[in-house]
């Protein structure tokens, strides 16, 4: 049985980026050229910002003592949570060296990234825990420079309970930007003389387009688009819980897809029952997002299978995924494509979102078929290295000359005949037969 479609989106993500990609490419050609007036040009145009870039360390301290002692308490916890998790993941990977080979050793060094710059938005919410989630991480990896950027808000600079983040996950460099501007002025060491390897942090469409754009130049952490939830659920579920999950991510945006995939007839039509009056009772701005978000970008799939459920799934490959069914087991074994994974009705989206530890910052339309979410990993380069003494250099070089020759690549050759007749003079070795033209 093919899988039934109850409610069908009327858009994609895709279908809203070509605007998007018009105003990024004009803004990042403008900047490359005039550098840090044409940032301060734009941040005054857009955000009605013409105060001081970099933020000092006094006003960050000045500030963060505005901060009540109980939100201070909060985001010190979720911090510690993403710390925590985050130094998890770097212990979990190391170091190592093999011998391959009598005489021949290869090994790894994990190296973070020397800058790392991490945007923090502040536009229709102030993402507070957008700060910790990247800031934390790449502190955790090593890395020695993280330069953080975020909006001004309500023209008075970053938000306080943003700053304060900031400065409890660890930024060394802190920037009063947004947007375009700000990615930008991360890549190209604008203000600071230090252009970041790589800039990572959620954002509007025209943040992801700019960091899409100038990927090569900086690595970036995920091609992101809006923030997605998908929920499996079978006749085990609660509807009203699913139904309240799905407008909490609805709220996000109103391009942001929410996806209910679910072995049960009665349950899906129960949750689109339920999902109209759970948006309208929201405040304003969160109605306003999550009505179009599940208008134009809401779907309902019923499958016969839990089998075709995953394979649904997988093909959504959805950035955030909540499981309501039961053999939790089951589908964390099965399921593969999704950027984090929330197993039973006791964890939500929003939970990963705030303050339970791993990252939140995660690939957006089907990039998780290929791609992880922000990581240490992100910031560390597992290097590799070798060195070998000469016998084992004997068995490599004529092995490489060989090959070489078989591609007509007789400079290549050459290297290991020259270290042969070094080391081993008067050889009988076969090198290949040398390349004629």
């Amino acid at each position: 049985m093919a899988p039934v479609f109850l409610k069908r989106a009327s858009k994609t993500p895709e279908t809203e980026s070509g605007a998007a990609q018009q105003v990024v490419t004009e803004m990042l050609g403008d900047i490359e050229l005039r550098g840090e007036q044409a940032v301060r040009d734009y941040a005054l145009k857009l955000d009605k910002w013409s105060g001081d870039i970099l933020v000092t360390r006094d006003e960050i301290e000045q500030r963060a003592r505005e901060v009540p002692d109980g939100i201070k308490r909060d985001i010190d916890y979720a911090t510690a949570k993403v710390r925590e998790f985050a130094l998890a993941q770097r212990n979990s990977i190391k170091d190592f060296s093999v011998e391959l080979a009598p005489g021949l050793i290869a090994g790894q060094k994990l190296v973070p990234c020397n800058v790392a710059g991490c945007y923090v938005p502040t536009g229709r919410y102030a993402h507070i825990a957008s700060a910790y989630m990247s800031i934390a991480t790449a502190k955790a990896a090593g890395v020695k420079t993280v330069i953080a950027c975020s909006t001004p808000f309500k023209g008075e600079g970053i938000h306080p309970h943003v700053l304060y983040a900031m400065k409890v996950a660890g930024a060394d460099i802190v920037m009063t930007l947004g947007g375009v501007q700000a990615v930008a002025a991360m890549a190209y060491g604008l203000f600071t003389s230090k252009p970041a390897d790589i800039i990572v942090g959620p954002g509007n469409k025209f943040v992801a387009e700019a960091k899409r754009m100038l990927f090569g130049k900086v690595g970036i952490d995920v091609f992101a688009g809006p923030s997605e939830v998908a929920v499996i659920a079978d006749d085990s579920a609660d509807a009203a819980i699913v139904a309240s999950d799905l407008v909490g991510q609805c709220e996000h945006g109103h391009e942001s897809p929410a996806w209910l995939f679910t072995s049960s007839h009665a349950l899906a039509e129960s949750v689109m029952q339920r999902v109209p009056p759970l948006i309208a009772a929201l405040p304003p701005t969160a109605r306003d997002a999550a009505t179009a978000a599940w208008r134009d970008y809401g779907e309902v799939i019923v499958c016969a299978t839990r089998e075709e459920l995953v394979e649904v799934s997988d093909r959504y490959a959805c950035e955030h995924l909540e499981v309501h069914a039961n053999d939790l087991d089951w589908w964390l074994a099965n399921l593969s494509n999704y950027g984090s994974l929330f197993l039973g009705e006791e964890t939500t989206v929003a939970f990963g979102d705030k303050a339970s530890g791993p990252n939140h910052i995660l690939p957006t339309k089907f990039a998780a078929r290929y791609s992880a979410g922000l990581s240490v990993h992100k910031f560390l380069k597992p290097l590799t290295w070798q060195r070998m003494d000469r016998e084992a250099c004997k068995t490599v070089a004529q092995v490489t000359a060989r090959i070489s020759r078989l591609e007509g690549m007789e400079a290549h050759a050459r290297t290991a005949d020259d270290r042969m007749a070094k080391y081993f003079p008067g050889h009988n070795f076969d090198l290949g037969t040398p390349v004629k033209s």
